[in-house]
């Protein structure tokens, strides 16, 4: 495990990262026995400066959702990271300048009416907490550089996990609508870029069930005498690959049924 005064450090190395939009290099190449374990240790600190300047907590984000995603980390789990205050953003124009190199994602969010707590919580128990499901877009961003600048080796989840699990921003919009109302795998967005279609895909591909996650994340938060809180968004992960964005992007999320949204990065 990392020392108390590495951790500090190496947040503090991120929060500079993201004012300066300046990447640095990957942890896990600089510290090749870190482990899951000190890349949460790591995210905690940085979350916990944030808040020390002002944020507050307003949810959490689950990433690497996908079998495919878990299988290029060579990991066999999701991951988690907190959503800010400042992160939110409504349809329209999102400040280019707010990120370093930002990616667009399809999820649907979860909207919670009374906390979940426990190490036993059931997809029952999730849409018994749940107020109202609704479209979400997550905006990742990588503090810490994607791919080396010297090898271009990818790089790796401990990386990821640090970096507040890539999170950077959240869109919601569309239709709020209760859990059981709708047919959660098969909730399904297309995703276009500039009028081209860049990506579909269906919430199944979630876990099988965008539910799943929200409990997995309950029971991952307990150990650590944490929980999901009334009033919190929980992202549920994303059902499509992200779509790089670039200044002057006009994204379309048309989920059907559930409404479409425009955002564009100016």
């Amino acid at each position: 495990m990392f020392t108390p005064e590495l951790i500090a450090q190496l947040a503090n190395e991120l929060n500079e990262s993201e004012k300066s939009r300046r990447q640095i290099e990957h942890f896990s190449k600089r510290f090749p026995g870190m482990t899951i374990e000190d890349g949460y240790a790591i995210s905690r600190e940085w979350v916990k400066m944030k808040i020390a300047g002002g944020r507050t907590v307003r949810g959490h984000k689950i990433g690497l959702t996908s079998r495919a995603m878990q299988q290029s980390s060579q990991i066999d789990e999701p991951d988690y990271g907190t959503l800010l205050d400042d992160m939110f953003f409504e349809p329209g124009d999102i400040p280019f300048d707010h990120f370093i190199a930002p990616r667009v994602e399809v999820e649907m969010a979860f909207v919670l009416k009374r906390k979940l707590q426990g190490d036993r919580i059931s997809v029952e128990d999730v849409l018994d907490a749940t107020d109202y499901v609704t479209p979400a877009i997550e905006i990742i961003d990588s503090r810490i550089e994607q791919f080396d600048r010297h090898t271009k080796v990818p790089r790796k989840v401990f990386d990821t996990i640090s970096d507040n699990a890539a999170n950077a921003g959240i869109v919601v919009a569309g239709k709020k609508v209760k859990p059981r109302e709708v047919n959660l795998p098969w909730c399904g967005a297309i995703l276009r870029q500039n009028g081209v279609v860049e990506e579909t895909g269906l919430a199944a591909g979630v876990q099988g069930n965008p539910a799943i996650g929200v409990a997995w994340l309950a029971m991952k938060l307990a150990p650590w005498g944490e929980y999901l809180e009334a009033g919190e968004v929980v992202l549920s992960g994303s059902f499509t690959k992200p779509a790089p964005a670039k200044r002057g992007d006009l994204f379309n999320a048309d989920y059907g049924p559930l409404g479409s949204f425009d955002f564009r990065f100016v």
